[in-house]
């Protein structure tokens, strides 16, 4: 006699709870050894392990170092992905930042990673892929912190990658070709106003952009009038997008940030050769294609204005989050089984921050729900996880729950879903708009 929803839920839920100590000890490993986008060898190697005790066949080395492992259901009426993010981000002077690259965990990919493990034990332990009509593929992935772009972009230029980003790389090498819908969990829901859990929220989409001034060396002290100052055309480039920022509309959220990597060779020689890196932020495509024009253009003016050369080079980001409203919803029902309602949201206000979840999103129906669990600034050396229930075993159950909604009973919600949603690109447009890609 088939097992209800609800009883596939429990017993879901308790598989979890019967590995809640290998959940977290996994999270924890992961904390202590982070590691940047594109070089997650250690952290995939973490999943791995996990699999192969589960006895589940993966595909590895996806996108440089992702890892993907199918599962069949008694039917394959709907194909679910869920996923989890390998890469940690740069805060050097967290307590447990990797010593030479800088990485750290102060993300909560660590959590995303181990509540990944944990809808792998739930579905091996209470043998779920009988009891549904549709299949499901785990999915570890690389790169979703965007940093690092000079050395992401050498990537691109030596045709290793195509994209920047991880779950951009997947689109783009077909992983997600015949994949209906996703659904994912992300640390850091986190607010003085109290809420645990947020089933999905929206957000920024973003270009990346490098930005080299080539100058020409001089003695600094002897004969400066001989060089040609790259710093300070980078200063007056940076000062003129400064002076641009009062034409950014509010509603478009635009957020501009950059960073030197490169400021000169040595302090007695005139520099001659800067670099910087930065992205524009904002709501929509067209905001953000607008802001990046006037950046192009004051950043043009610092190398003119020195007599520098100056050489940009603009880079996909990520596209701005599409609500899947009936995913958001299904998720919701989930976390109100796990909290008071009181310390929950469905639709979350939106941000400013990014996510490559945007560039699944627009193609297909996906959510990124969202769980406490943790203190301190969000990628700052203060971030730590606190609470490892609400980090590691929450975001596991409501997960695999949602899962069980979607491809129970002939998977008719995932149809439903499926069949409603009204994605915003094809992957061809997405692959032409976004990254300048013919199929």
């Amino acid at each position: 006699m088939a097992l209800s929803k609800e009883e596939l839920k429990k017993l879901a839920c308790e598989a979890i709870d019967k590995n809640r100590d290998k959940i977290v000890a996994l999270g924890q490993s992961i904390f202590a050894e982070p590691e940047l986008g594109y070089k997650e060898y250690k952290t995939a190697e973490k999943i791995k392990k996990v699999f192969d005790e589960l006895g589940f066949s993966y595909d590895e080395k996806v996108a440089l170092t992702g890892v993907v492992a199918p599962l069949k259901g008694k039917s394959s009426n709907i194909k679910l992905s869920i996923m989890g993010e390998l890469d940690a981000v740069v805060a050097p002077e967290h307590p447990f930042a990797d010593p030479v690259t800088g990485a750290a965990h102060s993300c909560g990919h660590n959590c995303m990673i181990a509540a990944l493990a944990g809808v792998a034990y739930a579905i091996k332990d209470a043998d779920l892929m009988k009891e549904l009509d549709g299949d499901i593929v785990l999915m570890a992935v690389p790169a979703e912190e965007y940093v690092e772009i000079e050395f992401r972009h050498n990537l691109i230029q030596e045709g290793k990658v195509t994209f920047a980003g991880g779950k951009q790389e997947f689109i783009k090498l077909g992983v997600m070709d015949d994949i209906d819908m996703m659904i994912m969990q992300h640390t850091g829901a986190r607010g003085a106003d109290g809420i645990e859990a947020k089933a999905s929220g929206g957000g920024n989409g973003f270009v990346g952009k490098l930005v080299r001034y080539i100058g020409k060396e001089a003695h600094a002290g002897g004969a400066p009038h001989l060089g040609i100052n790259a710093l300070n055309a980078a200063s007056l480039g940076l000062q003129a997008v400064a002076m641009q920022r009062e034409t950014f509309q509010d509603k478009d959220s635009i957020r501009v940030h950059p960073i030197i990597t490169k400021g000169g060779d040595l302090v007695n020689v005139v520099p001659a050769d800067v670099r910087i890196e930065t992205y524009i932020r904002g709501k929509t495509v067209d905001a953000i294609v607008d802001a990046n024009k006037k950046v192009t253009r004051a950043f043009q003016a610092g190398g003119d204005a020195i007599g520098a050369e100056t050489i940009i080079t603009d880079i996909p980001g990520y596209m701005p989050p599409f609500i899947c409203e009936e995913l958001s919803d299904l998720a919701y029902e989930n976390l109100k089984l796990l909290y008071d309602e009181d310390k929950i949201l469905n639709i979350a206000p939106a941000g400013t921050g990014s996510t490559d979840q945007g560039d699944i999103s627009v193609i297909m129906p996906s959510i990124q729900m969202g769980f406490n669990g943790v203190t301190g600034i969000f990628h700052s050396k203060d971030f730590v996880i606190t609470h490892e229930e609400v980090a590691y075993i929450d975001p596991a159950k409501a997960l695999v729950m949602t899962a069980i909604d979607l491809l129970y009973d002939g998977a008719k919600k995932g149809v439903e879903v499926k069949n409603n949603f009204k994605a915003p690109m094809t992957k061809a447009e997405y692959l032409k708009v976004w990254g300048n890609i013919e199929e």
